[in-house]
């Protein structure tokens, strides 16, 4: 089952995020030089949004309470100081953790495919988006598989663009800038109409594990 609606240009703003424009995909050797590879492939452009950036205004772990995320789903931000499961893919509606341990993940280098309440309630195309996300072994054994899927509902805060049932997020750091200022950090996210492993294998190609605020070596 495919659903396929392009999305035009977006602008999001969300608490804790303040929010720049649309980019294509960055150069991994100037990241902050927009690229166009993440086009390359018609069959996922067609499926897929443009790659949405924002700037990390704040990070931090907040225990105590609710952490609101204006943005659905969110791609950086406050987070809980503990982190999911770094060995697990897949999690449902039944057994997923809250949003702010999963941000804390993307701190560390994970991509998340999140997914809405209409792919939740479809249990055939649940069935493919555990077997995609199964597909990757969790980054353990190898960084470039750290991938997890995870649902993101009404109750989690603002839904995805109409038609759009998946997005995918990442947290942003110049892997070769390590002074702990933060101030190169971006939350990026990418929205799709349909499940499209090509589109997850290019996402997780561009930005790899290690193009992280926390995803190096001795941080996992």
């Amino acid at each position: 089952m495919n659903r396929l609606m392009p999305l035009a240009g977006a602008v999001l703003i969300g608490a804790g995020l303040v929010v720049g424009v649309a980019l294509p995909m960055w150069d991994r050797d100037t990241p902050e030089t927009p690229a166009s590879s993440m086009d390359a492939s018609t069959a996922v452009a067609a499926d897929c949004g443009p790659v949405l950036e924002t700037t990390v205004e704040s990070s931090n772990h907040v225990d105590d309470g609710p952490i609101e995320y204006a943005v659905g789903p969110p791609a950086a931000g406050d987070h809980r100081s503990r982190w999911a499961y770094f060995s697990r893919n897949f999690y449902d509606t039944s057994d997923r953790p809250d949003v702010g341990e999963l941000v804390h993940n993307l701190e560390h280098g994970y991509n998340i495919l999140w997914y809405d309440e209409t792919v939740a309630n479809d249990t055939e195309l649940l069935a493919e988006v555990r077997t995609l996300a199964e597909s990757y072994d969790g980054g353990r054994r190898d960084p470039a598989t750290a991938l997890i899927a995870a649902p993101w509902t009404a109750s989690d805060g603002p839904g995805f663009p109409d038609q759009m049932n998946f997005a995918l997020t990442h947290w942003y750091a110049d892997p070769d800038d390590r002074t702990g200022s933060r101030s190169d950090e971006r939350g990026l996210t990418r929205y799709c109409a349909g499940l499209s492993p090509d589109a997850v294998a290019t996402w997780m190609a561009t930005y790899p594990l290690a193009d992280s605020p926390e995803g190096f070596p001795g941080n996992m």
